[in-house]
């Protein structure tokens, strides 16, 4: 799907993100996974900024980076109302160069999906996070389930036309052919749902 007819679809979607917002099913793994989180932040993909209820509001400063400025318009009403110290950036990620180690933490939240090449994406993280930091990733992607994996591999094409990201990605390949250093990572609803905490991997001025 080409960059513009991805973010107009992103951009009509603001609404039905805001609804479900407080998705209790989804609530408890953000809130697991954001519970980490501290410091100087990167989140990629703020969306509606349905992370920003499960922050420590007192020590965090949250960097929110997404390609549709509706969604931005509506993290900026977020962050008003759980009082979240934040600046939204209105871009594609592709387009960004942070300095290195500028984060303590780099958050995902079901965004590796929707980017057109994931393991420059992490390449990113990589080297925008602090070598003592944390890569915390809640994504979905292939199940460990051979019946569900086919389905979704089958159903990607319409899915991500429909959605705006792609169901057939496995994410545990990606991440570990990508060599972070993963600390814990946990698999839920039959394997979809993946919960990473992770540290920066070796980076290029490291080799030797």
């Amino acid at each position: 799907m080409k960059q513009k007819n991805l973010i107009k679809k992103y951009d009509k979607q603001v609404t039905m993100y805001e609804k479900n917002r407080e998705n209790p099913n989804m609530a408890a793994w953000r809130r697991k996974i954001i519970n980490s989180a501290y410091g100087n932040i990167l989140e990629v993909g703020i969306g509606v900024g349905a992370n920003f209820s499960h922050y420590n509001k007192e020590k965090v400063h949250v960097t929110g980076v997404d390609f549709s400025a509706e969604m931005i318009k509506s993290a900026k009403k977020a962050a008003s109302r759980y009082q979240i110290d934040t600046e939204l950036i209105h871009a594609d990620l592709d387009d960004l160069d942070f300095s290195p180690e500028s984060f303590d933490c780099i958050v995902s939240t079901l965004t590796l999906c929707s980017y057109p090449d994931p393991v420059n994406t992490l390449n990113k993280f990589n080297s925008w996070c602090k070598n003592d930091g944390k890569i915390l990733l809640l994504e979905h992607g292939l199940s460990h389930n051979p019946f569900w994996s086919l389905t979704l591999k089958a159903i990607d094409p319409i899915y991500s036309r429909i959605a705006g990201c792609h169901c057939n990605r496995n994410i545990q390949k990606i991440v570990e052919n990508f060599k972070l250093e993963v600390e814990l990572m946990e698999r839920h609803w039959g394997g979809i749902l993946y919960l990473i905490w992770a540290k920066p991997g070796l980076k290029p001025k490291e080799t030797v």
